[in-house]
């Protein structure tokens, strides 16, 4: 994955995984509302550290290389949140 600018995403690989892995598994973020992608998540202002209203892209699910992480994370999300994208990912992958 190549990215054009530093970009905000949700890591969804656990940290098990994740202290050894060389890469992460993510969902990007955006602050572009697309009506035609029911699979996204908003998410409000300040919600996990973020600047603007911003919608999690759960159609996109993704890796990529740990060295492209900027530390430390700028928040975490609620549980509920959490809930809420882990669901809409596996509609997106067709694991329900």
């Amino acid at each position: 994955m190549l990215l054009d600018k530093p970009r905000p995403a949700i890591i969804l690989s656990v940290d098990q995984l994740n202290r050894h892995a060389l890469d992460v598994c993510v969902v990007g973020i955006t602050t572009k509302q697309h009506a035609k992608f029911s699979l996204r998540v908003p998410l409000k202002a300040k919600e996990g550290g973020l600047d603007f209203d911003c919608w999690a892209k759960c159609d996109q699910v993704t890796t990529i290389e740990k060295s492209l992480l900027r530390y430390p994370p700028i928040g975490a999300l609620s549980a509920t949140t959490m809930s809420r994208i882990e669901e809409q990912v596996r509609i997106a992958l067709g694991l329900l």
